[in-house]
């Protein structure tokens, strides 16, 4: 889906799966789903060759994984910058892209900051910005 959709909607909450191995405590975010104030979800998420996937998808259910792990999914709350940022429109949506990947990187803008989306290595990075 393009980014610019993003544009004007209210994000209303947040979620966010990640892996459980053991007794490890889990990194950031696999997937990210902003959610808007009408319920439409957009999940931010990385691809096998490294691009900043977003696409219109409502969040997964927890799965297990056997002997590598489980995945949960829930509501994030202080864990990623998108915390600082609910209840406010989007007000801008730049993205990055590079030859033969894609789309690499989506930074959002708020009324009160923006926050960058970006695939690092294969995984997902979010920061303020």
């Amino acid at each position: 889906m393009s980014a610019q959709s993003l544009v004007g909607r209210r994000l209303a909450e947040v979620v966010g799966s990640w892996h459980l191995y053991g007794s490890a405590t889990p990194a950031g975010p696999l997937d990210v789903w902003l959610i808007d104030d009408r319920g439409a979800a957009t999940c931010l998420t990385t691809g096998s060759d490294w691009c900043l996937i977003v696409e219109a998808s409502k969040p997964h259910a927890d799965y297990d994984m056997g002997d590598s792990g489980r995945v949960i999914v829930g509501t994030i709350g202080e864990e990623t910058p998108f915390a600082d940022h609910v209840g406010e429109n989007v007000l801008e949506a730049r993205e990055e892209h590079v030859p033969n990947t894609g789309r690499v990187a989506l930074e959002l803008t708020f009324p009160t900051g923006r926050v960058r989306c970006e695939s690092w290595a294969g995984d997902l990075r979010l920061t303020s910005v």
